[in-house]
Order: C-alpha cells, then structure tokens, then sequence
C-alpha cells in the first residue's frame, strides 16, 4: 500500500499563499543558489549612480513579483500536469531573481516598491486567466513575457553604471533563466503571440517600469 499522498486543491491553495507570503514580505524570499554578486567587490559610486541603480533594481524586482504571481495563477487553472509541475518549477527558480535583487537592493540603501501588492494581484488574474484559457495560449504567454523580459535586462545592462557588476552580474543569471523559461515553454507546445498582442503586453510593461522606478 502507498504511503505517498496525492497533492489536492487545499494543498495547492496553502502553496500559494506560501508563495505569496515569500514574494511580498521583505525578507521573506529565501534563494535556492548562491548570489552571482557575490563573485564581485562592492563598487564605488555617487550618490546619483546609486539612486540610478537602485531605481533599476527595483524594477527588476517588481518584474519578479509579477512572474511569481503570473506562473502561480497559471499553475492553478493549468490543466496538464506536466505544465503544472513545470510552471512550479519556474516560479521556484524565480524566487532566486526575486531574494537577489531585494539583496543588491539592500546593498544599494534603498528598498522594494511599495506597488508590489497591486502588481501581484494583477499579474496573478493574467495568469490565472491564460492559464484557464489552454495550456498553448498559458505556454504563449510565458514565452512572450520571458522575451519581454530578456530584452528588458539587455537594456539594464546597459543602463547600469559602468562600474556597478554587482548589479549586472544578478541580471545576467536572470537573463539566462529567463531565456531557458521562453525556450522550455515554445518547445512544451505553447504558440507565438501576434504582434499587437505583444504590442499592448509592452505598453504594460512600460507602465510598470515607469511607476516604480522611485515608488
């Protein structure tokens, strides 16, 4: 006889609730792997530069927020399981992203925005509604927001202070999680949005990226 019990709905309930807990209390998100900052010094820079890399940190850790509560809303109305499991997955890896960036944050003397709450519950009814819409439009949907967010941490990249590798070493493991994200869900069966589609998801993002740049 089995010992092993079956995951039901209030187990599934219970881990998101855990989930939200960990991405909303500062503190609370505990990474899996070792901080690629780590591997860097503690960089001089002005009080601008520092405000500037701060406001970008930010971003990217609201960007997490809102891919914890996308993959969470899509892991519950998913109907395969295997997509299930893998969306999990892919909000666990993203706890990393999200524990990293709060450090560097921390380093930086500044803090998460204070709008997370809003975008989580947004992000969480999008993902939640792809989700119940088929598991190709949910997998869609993970690929064109990872390849939103790919090409959003190419342009911090950029836009970081030059000396700043602490920051930019953070964003280049996203990089490669993200990409790995889009790739596993076009193979998993997901379909490429139209371009209007990822037209009005960018508008999004641009409103997102302009509020909590200093909120």
């Amino acid at each position: 006889m089995s010992l092993v019990r079956q995951e039901n709905s209030v187990d599934r309930l219970i881990g998101q609730f855990d989930t939200l807990l960990r991405t909303l209390v500062p503190g609370a998100a505990q990474p899996y792997r070792p901080n690629p900052a780590q591997l860097h010094e503690q960089p001089d820079m002005t009080e601008e530069e520092r405000r500037h890399a701060a406001g970008l940190m930010r971003i990217n850790h609201t960007g997490e927020v809102c891919a914890q509560a996308l993959y969470q809303g899509q892991a519950l109305t998913a109907r395969l399981e295997a997509v299930r499991d893998q969306m999990t997955l892919a909000a666990q890896e993203e706890i990393d992203h999200l524990a990293w960036c709060e450090q560097r944050l921390k380093e930086l003397d500044s803090h998460t925005s204070l709008l997370n709450p809003v975008f989580y519950a947004l992000s969480f009814g999008i993902g939640a509604a792809a989700g119940a819409a088929g598991d190709k439009y949910s997998l869609g949907f993970v690929a064109a927001t990872e390849d939103q967010v790919c090409k959003h941490l190419e342009h911090h990249f950029e836009d970081l202070p030059a000396q700043d590798e602490r920051s930019r070493a953070i964003l280049r493991q996203m990089h490669e999680d993200e990409a790995h994200h889009a790739d596993w869900a076009l193979a998993a069966g997901g379909i490429e949005f139209p371009t209007p589609v990822r037209k009005v998801m960018t508008l999004m993002s641009k409103v997102m990226t302009k509020s909590v740049y200093r909120i």
